[in-house]
């Protein structure tokens, strides 16, 4: 599930990639052991909520592909209510396909962050982003809310009147914002 997905998704105040649902110590993405490529997603339930964090996930890949463990379609939950709508929710989308659907779903044990190459990647093929942002590869990059709001539009996740709506409040300048509509 690409990054950038959920960093246009309203509400969502931290994305980070990484590997989770294993039982390796500090997976790494040469050495990942029975880990799956994951996005941990932090997000404001005042603005947005679980379900239509589901809805995302549903609507943007396919759930019934036959992946390796590293890139099987995969939901973790934290706790039973979590369980309960991620369920629901598969059962519903089951009902819209022929083919069944392959998505495992488990409890949350632990999340290991990916190589900080492999976070905000697309954002991170603008080094002139980067530099104007003036945010440092690792926990600074992986915690920038702007950064990711920045890395979904980039990806072209989100509406070029959603970006207008909302990039002035990010402190970013004109010069910047220019940039990231050339690039939308």
């Amino acid at each position: 599930m690409p990054e950038g997905l959920f960093g246009c998704a309203s509400g969502v105040i931290r994305t980070r990639v990484g590997y989770a649902g294993g039982s390796k110590v500090n997976p790494t993405y040469y050495s990942l052991g029975d880990h799956t490529e994951t996005v941990d997603i932090d997000y404001n339930p005042e603005q947005t909520d679980y379900c239509t964090l589901l809805s995302l996930f549903w609507k943007h890949h396919n759930p019934t592909s036959k992946c390796s463990r590293q890139y099987m379609s995969l939901i973790l939950y934290h706790d039973e209510e979590q369980k309960r709508l991620a369920m629901e929710t598969m059962k519903a989308e089951q009902k819209k396909r022929v083919s069944p659907i392959s998505t495992s779903i488990v409890p949350f044990k632990v999340f290991y962050n990916a190589e900080d190459y492999h976070q905000k990647y697309l954002l991170q093929r603008h080094p002139f982003l980067i530099n104007a942002l003036d945010i440092s590869p690792g926990d600074e990059l992986i915690k920038s809310h702007v950064a990711a709001r920045i890395n979904g539009y980039i990806g072209g996740y989100g509406t070029m009147d959603q970006f207008e709506e909302e990039w002035e409040k990010w402190g970013i300048t004109e010069k910047m914002a220019d940039y990231i509509r050339q690039h939308m």
